[in-house]
C-alpha cells in the first residue's frame, strides 16, 4: 500500500490541507447516475486520528444491506453533496454536522456494481460532545483508529457476495467479532484518503 507520508498526519488541519491540493473530479447533479453523498468523519484522539463507520441494518431492499458504510444516502432535489452528507447523518446517527469542522470533500467514486455516483464530504469533530441516536438503517456505529486502517496485515483480498453473486475483492478487516470486512465504494473512497500525496 502507498500513503506512506500520510502515516505521519495526526490533526485536522493536516487533513483538510491535502485535500486542499487536490484536483478532485466531481458529477454533476444533472449527469447520468445516481447521486449520494457521504460523510467521512474523524476524531483527534490522543492516540492519532480514529474514522467513526457504521454497520448498516440488514434490510431486503438494501443493496448494501449489512455492509460496513460511512453514513450518507442520496441527494434530495437541489441538495448540494456537503448538504446531504449533513442531513443524512443527521438522520441515521443522531450526529449534527453543522457543528463539526468541513475539511473537504474527496475525488467522486462511480459505483463498480449499482449505477450511483458517490461524493465524500470529510468532517473533525470531538466524539465527546455527542451522544449516537442510531435510526433503523444502522445497527452499530464504532471508531477505528488510523493506524489499524493502515496497518498491512489487515488489507487482504476476500469474498464477499453482491446481489447474489460471489466476488473476490481488496477490503480490511476491521477490529471486531464478526464484523463484515470493509470493501466496496467505503474502501475506495478510505484508500483514497490513505493515499494523498
Amino acid at each position: 500500500m502507498s500513503g506512506t507520508l500520510f502515516q505521519s498526519i495526526t490533526t485536522f488541519q493536516q487533513v483538510e490541507e491535502l485535500l486542499a491540493e487536490q484536483k478532485n473530479t466531481f458529477v454533476s447533479n444533472s449527469e447520468g447516475p445516481t447521486r449520494a453523498a457521504v460523510a467521512m468523519i474523524l476524531h483527534q484522539g490522543s492516540a492519532g486520528l480514529e474514522m467513526l463507520f457504521i454497520l448498516r441494518a440488514a434490510h431486503e431492499l438494501d443493496p448494501w444491506s449489512g455492509h460496513i458504510a460511512f453514513p450518507g444516502g442520496k441527494l434530495e432535489d437541489g441538495e448540494r453533496a456537503w448538504e446531504a452528507a449533513c442531513r443524512e447523518t443527521w438522520e441515521e446517527v443522531g450526529i449534527d454536522l453543522h457543528a463539526a469542522r468541513y475539511l473537504g470533500r474527496l475525488a467522486d467514486i462511480i459505483g463498480a456494481n449499482l449505477p450511483v455516483a458517490v461524493s465524500c464530504c470529510v468532517f473533525g469533530l470531538d466524539k465527546s460532545q455527542f451522544t449516537p441516536a442510531l435510526n433503523e438503517e444502522v445497527s452499530e456505529l464504532f471508531w477505528v483508529s488510523f493506524s489499524e486502517l493502515r496497518d498491512p496485515e489487515r488489507h487482504i483480498m476476500a469474498p464477499v457476495a453482491f446481489d447474489e453473486r460471489r466476488l473476490e475483492v481488496p477490503a480490511i478487516c476491521l477490529p471486531g467479532l464478526e464484523r463484515p470486512v470493509l470493501w466496496g465504494i467505503t474502501y475506495r473512497l478510505l484508500m483514497q484518503l490513505l493515499e494523498l500525496p
